[in-house]
């Protein structure tokens, strides 16, 4: 391709079928040029980007990631500013709406999600009736879908039902994974209360354990940060799946639940709780040279998890946070020497890896995950329940990308619909090819 960004567009150039046509650049607010493909097809012509690492399939105005400056912005408003001066809430209303609530806007959204976070008797029932060792997210998933039967009569093209859905679903969340933790540890369900902030709520649903008022204050803190902090990550795994799911008009419950099946997988939502596992088989600060050189070497299937991600080639601006947060609740919070210790390993491992240049060279940087699992360790939270948290907190962002879809199209939304590079088989004669074999 031939570029001419002056006129904004690109010349693409076919030698072998002697086809030329001028394609247009379509630039963002911030960020990469994008480069509009889609009159090619006509002319026999589709672009192959296995995984997606460069291509825009929709258009969004919610998050924004530069991943070599390690830069993370919600509507415009960088990821460290809102975790120091905001509480998940006013965070959820600016996702959603895509900007600061005024003061009187705040409480009716805070007073719409209070009223709403109740769950159906019989919501409970069926997540009691699963097996008692299945994993949280599979459970959560299926609610999170049965939710789905109960709004079937809200017309989703209507704006003010689709707000509805957010806030019901923001509600819902919390009691939902507190039900999980709760029925898998067999404790008695603890039920939701109004007078506290949405973050001490979450908190006391999830863990039946007294803490001295020093404490609550520390955890309600932490608690509000890793939720502010996952709320919301651009065109990931889950929010891509919620977008094609939704754009089949699917009930969004379901494209929710969707979201949180993506999130479930290894690869994307489970990487703090493996690498907690990592730090304990590195057992101590005195062995983490070994498997540095372990990590280093392609024929060992030891990986270093933590380190590096898709998007960014900086220190990932979460990880910044993730690591003060755990440092303030090691400090303020009485842990088990062992998780101590744990902590300690992940400190000299940062360090050794940052001044290492086989991690330098490869832009390898500590990301959220790094110290998210020691963080909800010492919260008193089980690993089984690591991505449960996570899906809790993206909630918003997922139903914020679904709205946005409907909200930004007057037309109607465009069926997802991706091409692939077909190399299999050519044309074949079935009976012919039976004969033969026979």
């Amino acid at each position: 391709m031939v570029d001419d960004f002056n006129n904004n567009t690109v010349t693409f150039i076919a030698k072998h079928d002697n086809f030329t046509t001028e394609l247009d650049v379509i630039p963002g607010s911030m960020g990469e040029k994008q480069i509009n493909i889609g009159k090619l097809q006509k002319h026999g012509y589709c672009m192959i980007d296995t995984g997606l690492t460069s291509t825009a399939f929709c258009k969004s105005k919610i998050t924004y990631i530069n991943g070599e400056k390690g830069t993370l912005l919600y509507r415009g408003f960088p990821i460290d500013q809102l975790v120091k001066q905001s509480t998940y809430l006013e965070v959820c209303y600016i996702l959603l709406y895509g900007d600061i609530p005024s003061d009187k806007e705040h409480k009716i959204f805070c007073n719409i999600i209070a009223k709403n976070n109740t769950i159906h008797d019989k919501i409970k029932h069926m997540l009691y009736s699963f097996y008692d060792k299945s994993h949280p997210m599979v459970m959560i998933a299926n609610a999170v879908n049965a939710l789905g039967a109960f709004y079937s009569s809200l017309d989703i093209s209507v704006k003010k039902n689709r707000n509805i859905i957010a806030c019901q679903l923001i509600a819902k969340m919390p009691i939902l994974a507190a039900i999980c933790n709760q029925y898998l540890k067999n404790e008695n369900f603890i039920y939701s209360r109004n007078d506290l902030s949405y973050a001490a709520n979450f908190l006391n649903m999830l863990i039946n354990k007294k803490y001295n008022s020093d404490d609550k204050v520390v955890l309600e803190k932490v608690m509000n940060k890793i939720l502010i902090l996952h709320a919301d990550h651009e065109q990931n795994v889950s929010t891509s799946t919620v977008r094609m799911v939704g754009s089949s008009g699917a009930n969004p419950f379901s494209c929710i639940a969707a979201g949180i099946s993506a999130l479930g997988g290894g690869a994307h939502g489970g990487a703090n709780e493996a690498c907690l596992h990592m730090l304990e088989m590195i057992d101590k600060v005195e062995n983490i040279p070994k498997f540095i050189k372990r990590a280093k070497d392609k024929h060992d299937p030891f990986r270093l998890i933590g380190f590096g991600h898709r998007i960014y080639r900086n220190y990932d601006p979460r990880a910044l946070v993730m690591r003060e947060t755990c440092c303030e609740i090691l400090q303020k919070v009485k842990v088990s020497d062992k998780l101590f210790n744990l902590f300690l390993i992940a400190m000299e491992l940062e360090k050794i890896a940052l001044h290492d240049q086989y991690f330098i060279e490869r832009k390898l940087y500590p990301n959220i995950d790094f110290y998210s699992g020691l963080t909800l360790t010492a919260m008193g939270i089980p690993p089984v329940m690591f991505t449960v948290i996570f899906a809790v907190a993206r909630t918003v962002g997922w139903i914020a990308h679904w709205k946005e879809m409907y909200d930004e199209t007057e037309e109607g939304v465009k069926l997802i619909r991706p091409r692939q590079l077909y190399n299999g088989c050519k044309e074949r004669n079935f009976f012919s090819h039976r004969s033969a074999l026979l």
